[in-house]
């Protein structure tokens, strides 16, 4: 079916602007006061919000996916479950309402790697929506966001100046764990698993081009992360202050 007729477009619309009425409903919420006197870091703390309830969600629903139907870790191209396929389309929703939020607050020059993350992730996920292919390897792409609920956790707590707290030392510790885990682990696997479409012309070959760019961007985000965490005496007080993803 052509995707300007897909069912599945409703599902993505429901989505989004089910991202964008949470986002006007965490907005109400009391700010803290560091926070509250810097309108970028108010724009942060509720974009962050959204993206913690997005993370908590979808973490234990791909969870949850891969638990029901364990086929997904092997079968990745063919694998499929209504959960599933709902999941991919929930979290596709949540990436159209960041790109949204972000370039409507202005905030593309601070954040463009986000959106290049989104870009491709849309990409990736827009392939499994329309053509119900490797839906499997979504639901295991999405594992990444156990993972980022630690560290939406560490970014909200330096948004507040709050790194001194015992929580924020354990975060950090746990944090590497679930990055490891959860992050580092499951992509080497599906790039591993996509390497099989090198020099083909297939949608599996799209997506592992979309992987390898992905690699690259989580490497750099983590060499950045323990540069931050682990070693603060190399890091310039003053750089990238105004980047989104190096909070």
């Amino acid at each position: 079916m052509p995707p300007l007729l897909h069912p599945a477009l409703p599902l993505l619309l429901g989505a989004t602007l089910t991202f964008r009425a949470l986002r006007r409903a965490l907005s109400r919420l009391p700010l803290p006061a560091h926070v509250q006197a810097d309108p970028l870091r108010t724009w942060r703390w509720h974009n962050l919000l959204v993206s913690f309830a997005h993370s908590i969600v979808s973490g234990i629903w791909a969870l949850l996916c891969v638990w029901q139907t364990p086929e997904m870790l092997v079968e990745i191209e063919t694998a499929w479950s209504l959960s599933g396929y709902l999941l991919v389309c929930f979290s596709t929703g949540y990436f159209i309402h960041d790109t949204v939020d972000i370039v409507v607050s202005r905030q593309a020059r601070a954040s463009w790697e986000y959106l290049v993350h989104h870009v491709m992730a849309m990409g990736a996920f827009f392939s499994g929506i329309f053509w119900s292919k490797f839906v499997g390897g979504g639901v295991l792409t999405l594992l990444v966001e156990v993972s980022n609920i630690f560290l939406t956790i560490r970014m909200m707590m330096k948004i507040n100046n709050a790194q001194d707290l015992l929580l924020y030392r354990i975060n950090k510790y746990v944090n590497l764990v679930m990055y490891f885990l959860f992050r580092l682990a499951p992509q080497a696997y599906l790039t591993y698993f996509f390497l099989q479409y090198a020099g083909q012309r297939t949608q599996g070959t799209f997506l592992l081009g979309i992987l390898l760019m992905l690699d690259i961007m989580i490497l750099i985000y983590f060499s950045r992360l323990l540069r931050s965490d682990f070693c603060p005496d190399r890091v310039p007080s003053q750089q990238h202050k105004d980047k989104f993803l190096t909070e």
